[in-house]
């Protein structure tokens, strides 16, 4: 009897494994995929806003393994130890300019649309930072967004100017009546005066000055989920963009 249960119970993980693999298999969600189709759809997806990706990418692995080669037989080094190191370096610079244009294709495809300011925030350091998309919205998609960390809260706005504006300002007067002293920051996404450039964003969060430690932030966390429990959360748009975690860390230059 045991031994027949042990039976099943494999028969039942197996068959349970095989499911899951194949549930991975065809989601549509980047984080069930491997890092190898990861990296093969931010390659396709960066690819269609950027026609000299390839010469981009291929052209710099090329040229630094011809450049690490040369340097080798210059040196009187023996080939079984440079062409290694050649194709490990040219792999690596292939692999650095792939993620800064990448990035950079990020910001083009999505620039002006509405939740776009995910982009930019999914690349702050999550070990630092917090972000809660629409944390208020209007009709017209004017939206706010919500960043938590050491520079304070920062509210993010983005859409018509005006609307936006006025709604961030009204963010800003509810968000300071529970700060208690914690700095309230607004910024407004956008190319015209006073406004912060989507490509800039996430490095203009990170270099804001640091106001608070991790006991004062668990605070601040807490009395903001007070706040966002009497009201209902505002839809969002979410960006399509794929998320490989070894690519969003290049990204976010970790």
């Amino acid at each position: 009897m045991a031994s027949e249960r042990a039976k099943q119970l494999a028969a039942k993980q197996k068959a349970e494994r095989k499911a899951a693999k194949l549930r991975k298999k065809n989601s549509d969600n980047p984080q069930d995929w491997s890092r190898t189709r990861q990296m093969v759809e931010v390659y396709k997806r960066t690819r269609e806003v950027d026609p000299k990706l390839d010469l981009w990418v291929i052209g710099s692995g090329v040229l630094t393994a011809v450049v690490a080669a040369t340097v080798a037989i210059l040196t009187g080094a023996a080939w079984w130890a440079w062409v290694p190191l050649a194709l490990v370096l040219g792999l690596l610079v292939s692999m650095l300019v792939l993620t800064n244009r990448a990035k950079k294709g990020a910001f083009s495809r999505y620039a002006g649309q509405p939740g776009s300011a995910e982009v930019a925030l999914s690349m702050l350091n999550k070990k630092k930072y917090s972000y809660d998309l629409g944390v208020a919205a209007t009709r017209q998609m004017d939206m706010v967004h919500r960043v938590v960390g050491p520079c304070g809260i920062v509210l993010v706005g983005e859409g018509q100017a005006n609307g936006a504006r006025q709604l961030l300002n009204q963010e800003a007067r509810k968000h300071q009546q529970v700060a208690y002293g914690v700095p309230v920051t607004t910024l407004m996404i956008g190319d015209g005066d006073k406004q912060v450039k989507l490509s800039e964003l996430q490095k203009h969060i990170e270099k804001m000055p640091k106001v608070m430690d991790a006991v004062k932030l668990n605070e601040v966390q807490s009395r903001l989920r007070a706040l966002d429990a009497v009201r209902p959360k505002a839809p969002v748009p979410r960006g399509p963009l794929p998320s490989p975690k070894g690519v969003n860390r290049a990204m976010r230059g970790r």
